[in-house]
């Protein structure tokens, strides 16, 4: 009893396409939704104009179903919002050059910067870090290590 209450008070999807906006002929009305679901609104701008209650979507759901109506193809209706409102209003951007540069400008420059990290920790690893010793720095460090493997030794025995 308590899941049939919960669906029943549950928020179910609700849409924003109006009554008056719907098209007589289930197959056009088909088509109008499957559009309208591939415009942003620009208002709400992370809607399509499917799910937006404001009038600029309204306006665009009623300009894409008189277009259909008027017997535009799926593209030429496509084709015909985005030379008014530009790309922006693509919910999912057509593959163009500016689309690849955007989408592949981060894995480029990835890619380049793993090289040149490649590159300058290959240079730098055969590389002698500082100057030489001198002749009495050496002649110093021997006596060290001279005097440190003497005293391991006697430890030893």
């Amino acid at each position: 009893m308590a899941l049939v209450l919960f669906l029943l008070l549950s928020p179910l999807p609700a849409f924003a396409v109006n009554p008056d906006e719907v098209l007589p002929d289930p197959a056009l009305e088909a088509r109008a939704r499957a559009l309208s679901a591939q415009l942003r609104c620009m208002v709400c701008q992370n809607q399509s104009i499917d799910d937006s209650n404001a009038e600029l979507a309204r306006d665009l759901r009623v300009l894409v179903r008189e277009r259909i109506v008027s017997g535009d193809s799926d593209e030429a209706v496509i084709d015909y919002v985005v030379s008014r409102y530009g790309e922006f209003v693509l919910l999912k951007p057509r593959l163009r050059g500016e689309t690849l540069l955007l989408w592949g400008a981060p894995i480029v420059l990835f890619l380049g910067g793993a090289v040149a990290m490649t590159l300058f920790v290959r240079r730098r690893a055969g590389k002698a870090v500082g100057e030489p010793l001198t002749v009495e720095e050496k002649a110093a460090l021997d006596r060290i290590v001279g005097e440190g493997h003497a005293k391991s030794v006697g430890s030893e025995k």
